[in-house]
């Protein structure tokens, strides 16, 4: 299974030795592939030197450990175009691109309504469904 990782994901992998981290080492021993783009990929970068410098080196490692994807602007079907504020459309446009079969976020206040729904082949999950849903 491919999953898509969406910013704060990469971001609460990398500064905390977690849940969310033991997740990703799950998933890929798993056999699963964890996915990103540049955009998110920049996206937690930002955040993690302004809220968490000390991670750097961690999120580097993570990097190395994801199938990494160049940014391409992709339009969204409108239906989940609708659905989300604009800066958040490019996260799941690029899981729909790389043909993911999850989108995993802890972005309740933007993507919170789309849990558990499938959208042009990507299931989207929060961290706690995706480990209930695939590792349980």
């Amino acid at each position: 299974m491919r999953v898509f990782l969406d910013a704060n994901i990469l971001f609460s992998a990398a500064k905390s030795n977690g849940a969310v981290r033991e997740l990703l080492v799950r998933l890929r021993a798993a056999g699963h592939i964890l996915c990103a783009d540049e955009y998110v990929l920049a996206e937690a970068r930002r955040n993690l030197e302004r809220k968490g410098a000390e991670a750097v080196t961690d999120f580097a490692r993570l990097r190395d450990e994801i199938d990494l994807a160049p940014f391409r602007p992709t339009e969204l079907p409108q239906r989940a175009a609708a659905a989300l504020p604009e800066k958040d459309q490019p996260v799941l446009a690029a899981a729909i691109r790389l043909r993911c079969d999850v989108l995993v976020t802890g972005d309740r206040t933007h993507f919170g309504k789309l849990f558990g729904t499938t959208i042009e082949g990507v299931v989207i999950h929060s961290p706690r469904s995706l480990a209930e849903a695939v590792l349980d």
